[in-house]
């Protein structure tokens, strides 16, 4: 098989395959209607394609050229006055040069060679023996391979066979009440299409703000192009039957994720379910094989900063410090300049250099983000800020002191106490940690570091603990996670000490 198809790529390479002119024929115009294509995030798309069809009376086979040629032809819905669907199939062995040969197993073709040195041809009638891992052929009295040497040779085929097709086609039986050209639809999902967001950001640190583009891009990988469609995107994952659930929800979160609040505000967009609706303001032809990009999203003047930021793990000991990351934050709300829902994609964000050209600074990959989101996304590491997380002290405490501890536990954003322990692993054990964040900054400017500690909620087994001491006053995130704003100053180092009360 390799060699056929190393063999399939020489005759294409020199433009050498010949067919019958009534194959040819049919690559011409479209066969598709008035064509609308609605595309979601998880490579799934509907098309709808409604065509005016010569319908005979009683039963009779109708064929819809031009459909995808990664069709799911189970969830084709057929529709036209008077006339009922008896039977479907799906024509998806296409004409290639590999599939002809297939096809001509047992069959006579003609072999043109072409005399490299002095251009003469010459013409032999052979019969196809066999095209498992190559071509065979017998000539005559003797049996031949067609070798993959680059030497100019045609191969031309008598006719094409009737179940080799030019194009993905769709038949269908149906039973007709009455004669007569009338508009037959069909409707049908398939894999192959896709879409996501891509937004550039030019981000401009001295007034404070960020402009905004936001591009659709959308890829088609059908096998087949999409003429003058009526386009229309949702944002969102429509569960599908080949989904499966892993049974883990826990995913580890990577370096750079970015970190959502998601917000509460609706955006001015039509919905349908609960996916959000992007249409296409005019037309397009999605061709097979091409990248599209359509501008959806052009917003100046959004209020961004810069932040500073890092996230320590629990009991986290470096053994060098680490670049603490650069960050730009900024809301999707109204009043924050944006007002709009984003869908999934990647944010690329721009800054101008000291001649006025925008350059690249990094980028952050974002989900289906709601209208009135906070978003905070990394765009690299910091260049001359670094931090260091070490373990100062740990030491095991009693009970009783542990009960001493009580008026010290932490408080969650809605006033709650971070309480509540569903199974002790060992009911003896209490423990005080001090931690020691030391933070330096080459830069000629005071920074402000967001430094928060992560992995305080230990799940299943307890999130009780409390803060004993802190160097600067935390903002509690959440249950497992502390924030401190930690000033820095100009070319200097500052030390933040914490000392936490734990079950583990």
């Amino acid at each position: 098989m390799a060699n056929l198809r190393k063999w399939k790529r020489a005759l294409l390479a020199g433009g050498l395959l010949a067919t019958s002119t009534a194959v040819l024929s049919q690559s011409g115009d479209s066969a598709q209607g008035d064509v609308s294509v609605t595309i979601y995030n998880n490579d799934l798309a509907l098309v709808q394609d409604v065509r005016q069809i010569a319908i005979a009376a009683g039963r009779s086979r109708i064929e819809f050229p031009d459909v995808s040629a990664r069709i799911r032809p189970e969830t084709l819905s057929f529709a036209a006055s008077g006339a009922a669907i008896v039977e479907q199939n799906f024509d998806f062995d296409l004409l290639t040069p590999q599939k002809m040969m297939e096809k001509a197993i047992g069959q006579t073709v003609t072999l043109i060679r072409t005399n490299p040195a002095t251009g003469v041809e010459t013409r032999e009638r052979a019969k196809v023996l066999s095209t498992a891992g190559g071509v065979v052929i017998q000539i005559g009295d003797r049996i031949e391979v067609l070798r993959d040497d680059g030497l100019p040779v045609r191969v031309v085929f008598d006719g094409v066979p009737p179940n080799l097709r030019a194009r993905p086609t769709l038949s269908v039986n149906v039973q007709s009440q009455r004669a007569g050209v009338r508009p037959a639809s069909i409707r049908y999902l398939t894999p192959g299409l896709g879409w996501n967001a891509d937004y550039v950001a030019l981000f401009d640190e001295a007034r404070g703000t960020i402009d905004m583009q936001g591009w659709v891009t959308l890829t088609n990988n059908t096998g087949t192009t999409f003429n003058n469609a009526d386009t229309l995107l949702v944002a969102g994952n429509p569960a599908t039957s080949q989904q499966q659930y892993n049974g883990y929800p826990y995913r580890p979160v990577p370096r750079g994720t970015p970190q959502v609040r998601p917000g509460t505000e609706s955006a001015n967009r039509e919905q349908v379910g609960d996916f959000y609706l992007y249409p296409i303001a005019a037309r397009t032809t999605i061709a097979n094989a091409q990248t599209k990009q359509v501008s959806f999203l052009d917003v100046q003047g959004v209020a961004a900063r810069k932040v500073y930021g890092h996230t320590v793990g629990w009991l986290a000991n470096y053994d060098q410090p680490q670049n603490v990351s650069s960050q730009i934050a900024f809301s999707s709300s109204k009043s924050g300049g944006l007002g709009d829902a984003l869908p999934a994609g990647t944010v690329r964000f721009y800054q101008r250099d000291r001649q006025g050209s925008p350059q690249f600074i990094g980028e952050s990959g974002i989900d289906h983000t709601p209208m009135g989101s906070e978003l905070t996304l990394r765009t690299g590491d910091a260049f001359d800020i670094f931090v260091k997380s070490e373990v100062l002290n740990r030491d095991r405490i009693t009970e009783r002191q542990w009960e001493d501890f009580e008026r010290f536990t932490v408080k969650l954003p809605d006033g709650q106490a971070v309480t509540g322990t569903t199974q002790r692993v060992n009911k003896s054990e209490y423990w005080v940690t001090t931690m020691r964040y030391t933070l330096t900054n080459a830069k000629s400017s005071q920074v402000e570091v967001e430094l928060v500690q992560a992995g305080l909620d230990r799940g299943w087994w307890s999130r009780d603990y409390r803060i004993l001491s802190e160097d600067l006053p935390g903002e509690q995130l959440n249950a497992d996670k502390r924030k401190y704003v930690i000033t820095v100053p100009a070319n200097g180092e500052r030390v933040v000490r914490v000392s936490y009360a734990t079950r583990y």
